[in-house]
């Protein structure tokens, strides 16, 4: 038995056909458009499995799967939009982090070594209470984007 079932009414069973029907729409969107429709165990739906569903998209058995749960937890305006919205984070560095990172890395190095590594930079600006923790690659990642060469 399924755990998640996909019911549409007749108005989100019509915004679906007319999303389908759209000369000019993203093919990822219209796929899972055409896939819910395919998987709407309603009234008026081809309540489709997920094996069927899979070989007529051509995609795994998984692929419906996740398809009817997202549709299920968070609507279908969600479940047809791509999945990697609203993914990124916020950045470790602001600019007055950068900017400190920056003026620490042409300052002189720390006694006992030649010159800054990124790791040292890191600790430093912890130790400098600018932020609460910052990994080597942080650094390095805002030391290339400023074309700033350690050596």
């Amino acid at each position: 038995m399924k755990k998640y079932i996909v019911q549409l009414s007749c108005k989100e069973r019509e915004e679906l056909k007319k999303m389908v029907s759209k000369n000019r729409i993203a093919a990822s969107k219209r796929l899972r458009a055409q896939m819910i429709l395919a998987i709407d165990q309603g009234n008026n739906g081809p309540a489709m499995t997920d094996a069927q569903v899979a070989k007529a998209f051509d995609c795994t058995a998984r692929t419906p799967e996740r398809l009817r749960k997202k549709v299920v937890e968070k609507g279908i305006d969600q479940a047809v939009e791509h999945g990697n919205t609203g993914s990124c984070r916020a950045r470790k560095l602001d600019g007055k982090a950068e900017a400190y990172l920056i003026a620490t890395a042409c300052s002189k190095a720390p006694d006992g070594y030649s010159r800054w590594t990124v790791r040292l930079l890191a600790e430093k600006l912890v130790e400098l209470d600018i932020v609460n923790s910052c990994s080597k690659d942080t650094v390095h990642r805002t030391l290339k984007k400023m074309n700033l060469n350690l050596t």
